[in-house]
């Protein structure tokens, strides 16, 4: 019985040592806001991008939302935290790069499908430049205050 749980244990210590690997990496891509562009709610993937959800992209930012790269490889990258920040995935902290075109350096980690990146650099950042509110106008629409209202 005793070597049975040393020789879990000492299977779980691999495993856990294998799942803290990381690969170094540079990834291109725009900062998403990851509920809308996941669930749906507001429209396909491509409406959740760059000007036409820049607005609900702050809302959810901050409120607590994690943040995302999404990659010019067409791979999203839960982003855990940006410039050694532990809070800095969400909130307030990443306001300034909500939907911005970045090149992140850091460290990628993939486990059960999923892409996570600690950015430890934002070595570009290139502002918006993914004008999709001519293709989608706003997202949400009520995001822009009625002039007469």
């Amino acid at each position: 019985m005793k070597h049975t749980i040393l020789a879990t244990a000492l299977l779980g210590l691999a495993g856990a040592a294998q799942a803290a690997e990381g690969e170094r990496v540079q990834i291109t891509g725009e900062i998403i806001d990851t509920w809308c562009y996941y669930s749906g709610v507001m429209g396909p993937p491509e409406s959740t991008t760059g000007t036409a959800h820049h607005t609900c992209a702050l809302w959810c930012s901050a409120g607590g939302i994690p943040v995302g790269l999404l990659g010019d490889d067409g791979e999203v990258y839960m982003v855990l935290k940006i410039e050694g920040d532990d809070g800095s995935a969400s909130g307030d902290t990443q306001l300034r790069l909500a939907s911005h075109e970045i090149t992140a350096d850091g460290m990628l980690y993939r486990r059960d499908g999923l892409n996570y990146l600690v950015v430890e650099d934002v070595v570009a950042d290139n502002g918006i430049v993914n004008q999709t509110h001519d293709d989608w106008g706003v997202i949400p629409g009520f995001a822009i205050p009625d002039p007469e209202g």
